[in-house]
């Protein structure tokens, strides 16, 4: 049913008694929106319990120290290599 058919039990229970005219031999339409509205109430908290017991269910392990370090990246800049250096000028011409 869900959280939809509880939603839907809530309001008709509310709406149907004073929707309806009642005709002699047919049931008290007042018991009838009280017994939907419970009806609706029970499957909407059915529902939430059931998902929120679902998503309580997964156990999480926090890592350890270890596991929680991440390496660190090599340096780009650090690790590049130098380029070589320029060849001297030549010497002055000796007089």
């Amino acid at each position: 049913m869900g959280i939809g058919g509880g939603t839907s039990r809530l309001a008709l229970g509310g709406v149907f008694p004073s929707a309806c005219e009642p005709e002699p031999g047919c049931p008290n339409l007042d018991v009838v929106g009280v017994v939907l509205m419970l009806a609706g109430a029970t499957v909407l908290l059915v529902t939430l319990w059931y998902w929120r017991r679902r998503r309580t269910s997964v156990a999480v392990v926090p890592p350890t120290a270890q596991e929680s370090r991440l390496p660190t990246p090599p340096d780009p800049i650090a690790n590049r290599p130098t380029p070589p250096e320029p060849p001297l000028p030549p010497p002055p011409p000796a007089a």
